[in-house]
């Protein structure tokens, strides 16, 4: 892989957000990522809606019931991400994961309930898909381990943010918004690292689920899943941003 082109990547996106440049790689990835993110968690906004509360900030001409809390999640997701790429290059955080999950629920039906701690470590025991997840009384040290491990490394590899991802998911530190705060984090880390980033289709969400669930005892059926989103973001890449391949 041509590390030049993902670091240009990274300056690419970050100028076009500054600039708001429409018709962009940025802009696509916003709706594109915000949309898959959101629609795994159960999101009923379509990509067209996505995109429009993106463009205008509105949604116009619809003709079904919306669920207002995938309008402020929606809007969340895209203010979000924008706060990743300015923290893109700084180094990862309890403090950083925490402030990108308050950003992700401020403002939804869930913050409104003292016992949720938007933007804090759960206080209620939750599971995901059907298996448990560490204890909220757990959760700091957990977490604390896996960030140590992680900053630890020296030359991160794709595997290597994979590792992560599943350990972080494992924890489930956050009472919602977990899975969308961690393929965040994949997109962060990636382009820190100088690798292609990626964003996981809703329409791989089982093959996604099933790598996660089976990944102490196969780690590829996860790797690949993601490898084949990161080859499908390329694709997008390459065709809105040209460097060289040599």
């Amino acid at each position: 892989m041509n590390s030049e082109r993902y670091s240009r990547l990274y300056y690419v996106l970050k100028e076009q957000k500054d600039i708001k440049l429409k018709g962009s790689i940025y802009h696509k990835t916003q709706v594109n990522f915000t949309y898959n993110t959101n629609r795994i968690e159960g999101s009923k906004l379509t990509e067209d809606e996505t995109r429009m509360i993106f463009e205008t900030n509105s949604i116009i001409g619809s003709d079904k019931v919306t669920n207002s809390n995938d309008i402020v999640e929606t809007s969340n997701h895209f203010y979000l991400f924008d706060l990743m790429l300015d923290r893109a290059d700084e180094v990862l955080t309890e403090d950083m994961i925490k402030g990108f999950h308050g950003v992700l629920k401020n403002g939804t039906v869930d913050s409104r309930n003292i016992w949720f701690a938007v933007g804090d470590y759960k206080k209620h025991e939750n599971e995901v898909g059907g298996s448990d997840t560490v204890s909220p009384k757990d959760v700091a040290k957990e977490m604390e381990g896996l960030l140590g491990w992680y900053t630890s490394l020296g030359n991160v590899t794709f595997d290597d943010i994979v590792e992560f991802h599943y350990r972080f998911e494992r924890i489930h530190p956050f009472q919602d918004g977990n899975g969308r705060i961690g393929r965040l984090i994949m997109f962060k880390e990636c382009l820190k690292n100088d690798i292609m980033p990626l964003i996981v289709d809703n329409e791989v969400k089982a093959f996604y689920y099933r790598g996660l669930a089976e990944y102490c005892r196969e780690k590829e059926y996860l790797i690949d899943t993601l490898l084949s989103m990161q080859d499908k973001y390329a694709l997008m890449v390459k065709k809105f941003v040209l460097v060289s391949d040599k």
